[in-house]
This record gives structure tokens, C-alpha cells and sequence, in this order.
């Protein structure tokens, strides 16, 4: 039995839309529990105190965190460049596998998505 894309795409969003209506029914159940918006508070008061804790604790380390953040963009760069590698030689019909230290063998997973035109 062939499936056409266009019959996936609105399968996919009809339980997507289910999935949201059932979710919305729970947030309302928990919005009305005394108890549930009790905890909420307590919790966002505990936020706010692990936050100063925070705050204070980077501000004894800001060389660290500063390199922390710089080395989260190189990462981040690398990763796209490892892909648009792995990309250009698959397309071009080579092998693509990447083996680390361990000698662990990597290979790509390539996946699909679709967005808004």
C-alpha cells in the first residue's frame, strides 16, 4: 500500500492537533489544583534563589564562563562544518564514516524535516 507524502504530512498534523487539545485538558485539570499552584510558587521562588546563586558564583569565574561561551560557538561552527562535509562527500559518492580514538566507527544519519514556505 503506497502512501503519499501529502497523506503522511496530514495524518501527522491531525495527531499533532490531538495531542495538543489532550495536553490542553491537562494543563486546565492542574491550573484548577490548589495544591499544583502552591508547588508552582514554591518552586519559582527556589529559581529565583539557584539564579543569585548562580549569578554570584559566575561572577567569581567570569574568565571561565567567557571561555565556556567561546568554545560553545567554535563547537557549534565545527558541528555545521562536520555536516556540510559529511553532505559534499555522500553526494559525491564516497564513503562517509567517521572513526574517533577508540577506534569507534561514526556513521551520518541524515534525517528529512519540513518547514513553512
Amino acid at each position: 500500500m503506497s502512501q503519499s507524502i501529502q497523506d503522511v504530512f496530514k495524518r501527522i498534523k491531525d495527531k499533532k492537533k490531538e495531542q495538543s487539545e489532550l495536553k490542553k485538558m491537562y494543563r486546565d485539570a492542574l491550573s484548577v489544583n490548589g495544591g499544583y499552584q502552591e508547588l508552582l510558587e514554591e518552586l519559582e521562588a527556589l529559581k529565583l534563589k539557584k539564579k543569585k546563586l548562580e549569578a554570584g558564583v559566575q561572577s567569581d569565574f567570569k574568565e571561565e564562563f567567557d571561555k565556556i561561551e567561546g568554545l560553545k560557538l567554535n563547537i557549534a561552527g565545527d558541528t555545521q562544518m562536520l555536516s556540510d562535509l559529511a553532505l559534499t562527500q555522500l553526494t559525491s559518492g564516497q564513503p562517509v564514516k567517521i572513526i574517533d580514538e577508540n577506534q569507534v566507527e561514526y556513521e551520518p544519519i541524515f534525517t528529512v524535516r519540513f518547514k513553512k514556505s
